[in-house]
């Protein structure tokens, strides 16, 4: 297993990366798409590229959801384990979303380290007039967590908590 680069050490060296496999993304998919379906199935899913399109799809395909869309929001500033973050996400492309008014839609995302993407894009989707807006994450690194709420209050549907970085097959490096 080949070992990611890593940021420039700051004071304390940061703990071991969780390195997930397909398995356990499997495992978490399913997971997350009981834990959706008990509020009814959404009419359309939407991925947060790059990394929540794989699980967006899982997730899709496992809700018999057709309907499948992407925005690409970006805070980090590289893929090395803990990379700088900018302030703000940079939202790309928002208009391959396409028109959400008046449609029950699933945010979905592979991680959600400080929350600041996730409720970002979120509150772009409100805006974009969903009727209803649900999110669901593989994981959450509390370790990086930067949001005033508890994760589990902050996000509807979390397949796993973790204090640590995660590191995802689709990554090259699990």
């Amino acid at each position: 297993m080949a070992t990611p680069p890593t940021a420039p050490a700051h004071d304390a060296a940061p703990p071991t990366p969780r390195y997930l496999t397909w398995a356990d993304i499997g495992s978490a998919v399913q997971v997350l798409a009981e834990r959706v379906t008990t509020g009814g199935p959404p009419q359309a899913v939407v991925g947060i590229m790059r990394g929540g399109m794989v699980p967006a799809v899982w997730l899709a395909h496992r809700l018999k959801i057709r309907d499948v869309r992407s925005i690409e929001v970006v805070r980090t500033t590289g893929d090395i384990i803990n990379a700088d973050k900018n302030p703000l996400p940079d939202v790309h492309n928002p208009a391959s979303l396409g028109d959400l008014r008046g449609l029950d839609v699933l945010l979905v995302d592979d991680i959600a380290g400080s929350g600041v993407t996730l409720a970002h894009t979120a509150d772009m989707l409100r805006d974009l007039g969903t009727a209803r807006l649900r999110t669901a994450v593989l994981a959450v690194n509390r370790a990086n967590w930067e949001q005033d709420a508890h994760p589990a209050d902050a996000i509807d549907h979390i397949a796993a908590l973790y204090d640590t970085w995660i590191v995802f097959p689709w990554e090259g490096t699990a």
